[in-house]
Parts: structure tokens; sequence; C-alpha cells
């Protein structure tokens, strides 16, 4: 009886001593995700973000595209193929202390306006792709890139600059990237189907053109501002994954029946690949007082 009751204490005592172990653990943890808690790094709000912005803006090299990614407090750099070792550290360097709020990313092929000198809508020695038909007070007009509208004032639907189209009445490039042409031969048609609308992040989108014909792809950032080698500046931009190469310029993105951009320029082909851009169309409709239809 000795035996087992001295048994049975050890048991009890030992039992004891393992609880008391397991709450020194338990309490150790209770303390210890406080403090991990409180090292954890702070989200960077939208102050400092929009100041790294702007001296990726400073920064003055070509080929690169760049958005603010709040959720991630970072600003995407994307560089293209001709952006060196130096030129991404001339970026990091102009945000100073807050460059580690720049996130770097590098594409093939080089960031460029999708003007081509060949067929589809054609001025001067260019070739691009008509957009959107708009209306505005019972007349009729189109929507294209503001790039392809700087460097032709009238438009023909051949090369041979024989079947007319109209002028360009107005565009806005570099900055941002629309033109609008006014349709004065009363022989061509215009249809319709599409309504103006604001692009997503993950819309799959299709975009035409008159050098690839039709791609599709998905929409990866918004708001995205663009540096094109030797082309200027564009601000506001819809970044995708749909491939387009020179002559494509002007050509619509949409989904459906949705209008969703014009085309402005990128990198790749449509071979390998590559990062294209887009004018907001309700920006560019709303500048010209004009309706999609």
């Amino acid at each position: 009886m000795r035996i087992q009751g001295s048994s049975g204490r050890g048991r009890i005592a030992r039992t004891a001593r393992l609880l008391i172990v397991i709450g020194v653990m338990v309490a150790a943890c209770a303390y210890a995700l406080p403090a991990a808690d409180a090292i954890a790094a702070k989200p960077i709000g939208a102050p400092k973000l929009s100041a790294v912005s702007a001296a990726v803006a400073r920064s003055g090299v070509d080929g690169i595209a760049w958005h603010t990614d709040t959720a991630a407090g970072k600003v995407v750099v994307i560089a293209d193929s001709t952006v060196s070792a130096a030129e991404v550290a001339t970026v990091r360097r102009g945000a100073g202390a807050s460059a580690d709020a720049i996130a770097v990313k590098h594409t093939s092929g080089v960031f460029r306006p999708l003007l081509s000198g060949g067929a589809a809508i054609y001025g001067g020695r260019y070739r691009c792709s008509l957009g959107f038909n708009v209306v505005r007070s019972g007349t009729y007009y189109f929507l294209t890139a503001g790039h392809c509208g700087k460097v032709a004032t009238t438009w023909y639907t051949n090369s041979s600059h024989t079947t007319l189209i109209g002028p360009t009445i107005a565009y806005s490039f570099p900055g941002n990237d629309y033109a609008l042409v006014r349709y004065d031969n009363t022989s061509l048609s215009h249809p319709g189907g599409f309504t103006a609308a604001n692009a997503f992040v993950g819309e799959r989108v299709s975009r035409t053109g008159s050098t690839t014909g039709t791609h599709s792809g998905r929409v990866t950032a918004l708001n995205v501002t663009v540096r094109y080698q030797g082309g200027g500046t564009v601000r506001g931009m819809i970044q995708t994954t749909v491939c387009a190469e020179p002559g494509d310029s002007g050509g619509p993105l949409y989904d459906g029946t949705k209008a969703l951009g014009i085309t402005s320029g990128g990198s790749g082909d449509c071979r390998t690949g590559g990062t294209t851009f887009y004018q907001p169309v309700r920006e560019a409709a709303n500048t010209y007082s004009v309706t999609v239809y």
C-alpha cells in the first residue's frame, strides 16, 4: 500500500510540475505575441508613396513605367530592356531614404509609342488604328492615339491617300494620349456598339489593331505613368499583358461591349508577348464632350 501510495504521490507531483511548465510556456507566448506585433513594419502611407512616385518621375530615366501599389506599400517600377543597372540605381537614389519603397521589375523589349509608317487609317507617312466611334451634336468622329494625331492633320482609309476620312480636330500628347478625328466623308460607315467604362485590375480584355488584329490578355495595373524611349511621358494609363506592335496605336481596348482604352504603346511583340499601355477612353470622351456609341 505504501508503495502504491508513494507511486501515486509521485505521479501527482510530476503532473503538477508539468502543468507549471506548460503554464509558464503559455504565459511566455502570451507576452511574446504583443512584442512581435510591436516591431512589425508599419504600412507606408500615401504621402510617402506620392513623394516616392514624384522622385521616380524626376529621375529622367526613359524606358520605365510606374504606378503606386497602396496595398503593398510600394511604387512599382517596370524597366524595359534598355534601362541599365546604373539607371535603376539613379531611380532608387532619387528616392533617398525611401528607396526601399521602390520595387523594380524588368520586361523585355522597348517601351515606345506603337506608331508605324505603313494601312488602316493613314496620315502623312504614318499608319495608326481607329479606336472608338463617337458622336457630338449629330456630328460623327472617332478617337485614336494622341501621338497619331500629333503627326498627321488629315486621315485616309488607304496608303495612297485617295479616300478621305477627315481631319484631326484635336490631340493631346504627351501627358495624355488621345486624339479626335472628324468624319468628313459621308460615304463612310461608322458603326458602334460600345459604351465607355472603367477598367479594373484582373479584367480580361481584348485589343484590336491594324497590324496584329485581335489579341487578349489581362489588366495588371491602373493609373500608370510611362516614359517612352524618346517619345514623351504619359500618365493615368491602363497596363495590360495584351501584345501589340507598331501600327496598332489608337486601336480599341475593350471587354465585350465595354469601351475601356485607346492603344498607346508598350514593349515586345505578338510572338513573344510584352507589356502594353492604354489611354482610358472615358477621359478622352469627357475631354472632347463626345459619346462613345
